[in-house]
């Protein structure tokens, strides 16, 4: 990104990210290493206090671990239990890192900030967007901040400003879906001292509770009390009394940390993409969070976005490569909001959905059940559509697992992605792909290797992977090799 010197309330990027939660600064910093300028666009003055989201889940996990930053993130607290509707879930999978991992989300926004930051991101707190005007041949947007109006000249926006979007609300995009019918009420209090309650089912309403260190988190819901319209958080008296009715048990000595409510509105974009600019994270859809699930879902929003967006900037790629995240990402959002609305039928109905309860928990003791909606909670169970082939890891996420070259090094799988750019991942000979593969040698990486304990990859294959980490083409030779890279790499920069 560059000032304009004749202007220096105006700055030139190749992308303005407008949010810096935990998708906008994840698409901050894959933006950075694809080898685009990006300014970020924030309100806040730094990374939320709030503890709202607090589970990592494992995609995600992997993600962070391609990218190498679970070094810094170290060893969070893990639980193998998550649940569906609350109902438990074993969320076990075949992944380095099955179950949900505790990391408050204060500390992910930090984590991936410094990323961004130390790749070049260049983050603008305290500005807060108000115009946004979408040309034929850039995208110029306006922000208010602490030295007075900040405009920011670029090829593309990405709203990542969430599920109260100011980018939405500029653009007009469509948002279709339904309001909150219903809403839990959410408090993390000190100085309480109630039973941990892992979705308590009682005669009158829904009550969970759960202590970490000095505060306890409580969220009640009263059977058939419908969501309230709210002009801003409510009262913690509101909690205590609800708490009251529902468990019996007065809270009400207790010094609230953080007080807010959340109903079931479920609301996705029409379409991710309008012109030149994008949507992620809670801008493209609106859920109740369940399980975490909301911003897992945005940060893997983003690094789906990421690499498309830098390539198109840098153009080696072609301009339709964006569309592919609306077709991707909207498909796996649609499934993500439909989980939950069952969900909540679960969560939030009376007793009349005690059968539902009473069934699903009978349908988990079968394996492909459990396994499928563990999948599809975790991130684990995406596939794209890719393009033809019949291989099992077409469309899937490269597994995570030990290699070893010709010159004796053991690399995982997972470590090769870490420069940002796609692999080539040649398991036999294969010398006609890494020939077919050359010309694309400044994004693609070529790695002759063989598995080490490893059924999922068969020896005498070849595999292409994006840089998110997903096969793009399979095959014992060749064929289909240069569409797939034309397609997904659009044109090389090589040059002999």
């Amino acid at each position: 990104m560059t000032a304009d010197h004749r202007d220096p309330g105006t700055l030139a990027a190749d992308v303005v990210v407008v949010g810096a939660g935990p998708a906008g600064l994840m698409l901050a910093a894959e933006l950075r290493l694809g080898g685009a300028g990006v300014v970020v666009l924030d309100e806040r003055s730094g990374p939320t206090q709030e503890s709202r989201a607090s589970t990592l889940h494992a995609r995600t996990m992997e993600i962070f671990d391609s990218r190498g930053l679970l070094e810094e993130l170290g060893t969070p607290p893990r639980d193998a239990r998550g649940h569906f509707g609350g109902v438990p879930l074993d969320l076990t999978l075949p992944t380095r890192y099955p179950g949900q991992w505790k990391v408050d989300q204060t500390r992910t926004e930090e984590l991936l900030q410094g990323r961004a930051v130390a790749l070049g991101a260049d983050l603008r707190r305290e500005h807060r967007l108000h115009v946004l005007t979408d040309r034929q041949d850039r995208v110029e947007a306006e922000a208010l901040g602490p030295q007075g109006p900040l405009r920011v000249t670029a090829r593309h926006l990405v709203a990542c400003d969430g599920e109260d979007s100011t980018v939405r609300r500029l653009t007009g995009a469509d948002f279709p879906g339904r309001d909150a019918g219903r809403e839990l009420l959410r408090a993390d209090v000190l100085g309480v001292d109630v039973p941990d309650r892992r979705f308590q089912r009682l005669e009158r309403g829904l009550a969970i509770a759960a202590t970490r260190g000095d505060v306890t988190r409580v969220m009640v819901h009263e059977f058939g009390r419908p969501a309230g319209i709210r002009d801003g958080v409510p009262k913690f008296a509101e909690v205590v009394a609800a708490w009251q009715r529902v468990t019996g048990e007065d809270i009400g000595h207790g010094t609230p940390v953080w007080v807010n409510a959340f109903g079931d509105a479920n609301r996705q974009l029409a379409r991710y993409r309008h012109g030149r600019v994008l949507f992620a994270g809670d801008a493209a859809h609106q859920q109740m969070p369940s399980g975490g699930q909301a911003l897992n879902l945005g940060v893997q929003d983003a690094f789906n976005l990421g690499w498309k967006l830098a390539a198109v900037t840098r153009g080696s790629a072609d301009d339709s490569l964006l569309d592919t995240y609306h077709e991707e990402r909207r498909a796996v959002g649609g499934q993500v909001l439909a989980n939950i609305r069952a969900q909540a039928h679960l969560l939030l109905g009376g007793p009349e959905v005690e059968p539902d309860r009473a069934l699903l928990t009978e349908l988990l003791a079968l394996d492909d059940v459990r396994e499928h909606l563990a999948g599809m909670i975790s991130g684990l169970g995406i596939r794209y559509d890719v393009g033809p082939g019949a291989h099992p890891l077409l469309g899937r996420r490269l597994p995570d697992v030990r290699l070893e070259t010709a010159a004796g090094d053991r690399p995982r799988t997972t470590e090769l992605l870490r420069t940002g750019k796609g692999l080539l991942l040649l398991l036999g000979a294969a010398d006609a792909a890494a020939e077919v593969a050359h010309p694309w040698a400044d994004g693609v990486t070529v790695v002759h290797a063989q598995p080490v304990n490893a059924p999922e990859l068969a020896p005498e294959q070849a595999l292409l992977v994006r840089p998110d980490g997903y096969v793009a083409w399979a095959g014992d030779g060749p064929d289909g090799l240069s569409e797939a890279l034309r397609r997904w790499f659009g044109g090389f920069a090589h040059h002999s």
